[in-house]
Parts: structure tokens; sequence; C-alpha cells
């Protein structure tokens, strides 16, 4: 490896990690303008501290917890301590990773994913639960569980020596983070007023402006978050996976947009939206793999689920502010089985490997975070009071509000 490819190589990476940061301002976006004006402080306060948070536990123990390096316990579990050091010299830099990036460029990357899996959850729990409950969920999630389910993968584990195929973590990331909301929204319930009667009532977001700007900021970071996944600055492979990710977002749209009109007669914002999102959580796993047409297919597949699974949600009285658990678990899953269907790995075996590896993470993921919701339930409570949810969250947890004096006053003139 030539110092000048190293450095290209290394510099793509870091470019990468700028656009995967950006995505963290594109959930919060997306989440404040999915949920009502009163809980908007609080969805945002809450984007803030899983940055802060995914980063600090990541540095502790969850960078050596995901990539131990060797085999521990039979490529289930591994740790090589607490913190991160940088090999001296060339080891850390142009030895390191076959000369693509240095070790501190392997741990910022991969540290910005971290966080991501406790974004999708705050969404899905939005508008009534307490703030520190969740913090320390946050905490213990994405410092343990997340790790944990990456390594077996990524870090060497068992499911890779199975063969199992995740490119940039539509099970692994997104998944993951769904089957956490799907334990947090269970445990919780619904807001108040959300079903009556048998019947879902809709309580639409204050600003779909902001989600529509969260939505394309979130498909901007994405060119980072599978781009960088190449782990080089390999032109081939890097314009692949930007054609496939591009293809696929905007054929979940169409596909969202087409099945939200046939269900509901109407053409819905949210869901095309949300479509975007599907169809790049979809492509995500095999984004490497498929050629133009396959990603097009993918992601149309993605964003027909997306009104489909939230509709079955909502007969399952399982309220989802923002549709993270449609999104990100069941497209997430549908993603990791399209790498058996499409592309260079498909086959019967493969998809059987799939299977078993989006089984294994989910039955893990699903019960750490059930049990660690479960026991903060026990312990503090997760769900504010009725009255603090009646008044929202921002005056309750935060003693402030989004929109005060003329900017107050300007929202009020818009949305009348």
């Amino acid at each position: 490896m030539t110092e000048s490819m190293f450095t290209v190589n290394n510099l793509w990476l870091l470019i990468a990690t700028v656009l995967v940061f950006i995505m963290h301002l594109g959930f919060a976006s997306l989440e404040a303008g999915f949920v009502r004006r009163k809980n908007t402080v609080n969805i945002l306060f809450k984007n803030c501290m899983i940055i802060a948070i995914g980063l600090l536990t990541y540095y502790a123990v969850g960078f050596n917890l995901m990539y131990p390096g060797g085999d521990f316990a039979g490529g289930f579990f591994g740790f090589a301590g607490f913190g991160i050091a940088n090999p001296e010299g060339a080891a850390g830099l142009i030895e390191y990773a076959d000369g693509n990036y240095t070790y501190y460029t392997d741990f910022i990357f991969q540290a910005m994913f971290a966080a991501t899996c406790c974004t999708i959850v705050s969404g899905a729990v939005a508008e009534r639960i307490k703030l520190m409950p969740f913090l320390v969920f946050c905490v213990l999630f994405v410092t343990i569980s997340y790790p944990i389910t990456g390594m077996w993968k990524w870090g060497g584990g068992w499911l890779d020596a199975k063969g199992f195929y995740d490119f940039a973590g539509s099970t692994i990331v997104h998944s993951v983070g769904g089957w956490g909301a799907l334990a947090g929204i269970i445990l919780l319930g619904a807001r108040k007023g959300k079903y009556k009667k048998g019947k879902t009532q809709p309580i639409p977001g204050h600003s779909m402006p902001f989600a529509a700007v969260g939505v394309f900021l979130l498909w901007f970071g994405w060119f980072g978050f599978n781009g960088g996944s190449v782990l080089s600055a390999d032109a081939g492979a890097v314009a692949l996976v930007f054609v496939t990710t591009s293809l696929a977002a905007a054929a979940g749209a169409i596909g969202a947009f087409l099945v939200s009109y046939i269900m509901f007669k109407t053409y819905d914002l949210s869901m095309v939206l949300n479509g975007i999102l599907g169809g790049l959580v979809g492509i995500t796993a095999g984004a490497d793999l498929m050629g133009p047409g396959a990603s097009i297919i993918i992601g149309f597949i993605a964003g027909c689920i997306i009104p489909l699974s939230v509709v079955f949600f909502d007969k399952l009285k399982l309220d989802d502010p923002v549709g993270a658990t449609s999104v990100h678990l069941v497209c997430g899953i549908w993603g990791t089985l399209a790498v058996g269907i499409f592309g260079a790995k498909a086959g019967l075996g493969q998809l059987g490997i799939q299977a078993l590896g989006i089984a294994a993470i989910g039955v893990f993921t699903f019960a750490f975070a059930f049990a660690l919701f479960y026991v903060i339930k026990l312990v503090s409570g997760i769900r504010v009071s009725e009255e603090e949810e009646v008044k929202g969250l921002d005056i309750t947890e935060h003693e402030m509000e989004a929109y005060t004096g003329l900017g107050k006053v300007a929202y009020d003139l818009a949305v009348k």
C-alpha cells in the first residue's frame, strides 16, 4: 500500500464518518417533526444525549467488546479491555487494516454507528417515556447489547464464521434498534387517546417540514453509512454502493406511495418519507452485492412494506409515533433476507444463514432490551404520569418550550 493510497483511503473513511454523524441531525429532525409541539424539546434533548452516550461508552467498553480480536468463547463473546490504545508508530497507521485507514479512524467511524440503535428506540417510545430511565437504558443497551451482537458478525464471531452477511447493518444496526424499540413500546403502552373503541386515532406530528428535512439529511448521510462501509476508497465499490443506495431509496418512496394510496386513498407524506428510509434500510445489508435492478426491487418491496407494517402494529395496539419498528425492524429483516434472494450471494443456503442471523440477533436483543426496560420499570417506572403526558414533556421534564415569543406566534399562525 502506497502512502498516497493510504491517505486517500483514510480521508474517505473520515469523510464518511462525518456523513454518518450528520445522520444524527437527520434523526433528531425527523423525530421532532413526527411528535407534537409539546414534546419537541424532549426529543431533541434525547438525541443530543444519545450521541454523547454512544461516543463515550463506545470508547470505554464498546469498541473492544465489538472487536476483541482472537477467538473468545467460541465467537460468542470477547473483550479486549477498557478504553482504546493506538498502536505505536506505523502499527496504528499505514500497517493497520492493510493500509486502508488508521486505528483511530477505525474507532471513530464505528463509534458513529453505535448510538444509532438507541436513536431508533428514542422515536418509537416518544411522548410518554421518562427521560432519566430512558438514558439509563441507552447507556446499557449501547455499552453491552449492541457490541456483543455486532461482534458476532463484524468482529469475526460465530455468525461471521457461518457466512452470515450484513454489509452495513440492516440487522446489526437497524434491526437491533428496532427490537429495542419493540420491547420499549410493549412495556410502555400506547399514548393517551391513540386507540379508542378498537379504532386507531391519528396523532399528527407538529412539523412535516422538519420530518422531510430529517429524511433528506438521513439519505445524505447514508452515502457515508453505506459508502464508508466499503472501508476503503475503492472507486468501483464505492460508486456501486452509492448507486444501489440511491436507487433503493427512490424505489422505496414509490412503493410506499402506491401502497399507501391504495390503502388510504390519500397522498400520505409520512408514508413516503418512511418509504425512503425503508428502502435505505433494506439495501444496507447487501448494497455492495446488488446490481441496480436488484436494488430497485429490494427498495420497492421495502417501501411497500411500510404502510402494511404500520397498520399491522396499530392492529396490535403497539404505538410507534415515528414508525421506527416498521422502518428499522421490519425493513431491516427484509433487507437481510434479500441478501439470500438477490445478488452475488443468492441461494437457499445463504437465505437460511441470513434467517439464522436475524433470529439469533433478534432473540438476544429483544430479550436484553425487554429485561432491561422491565427492571428499570420496577425500580423507577418508565412512563410519565397522565397529567405530565397531557401537559407535554417539554414543560414537565425540561421546564421550557420549543417555540416561545415571536417564534410561537409564527408557529400558531402557520398551523392556522
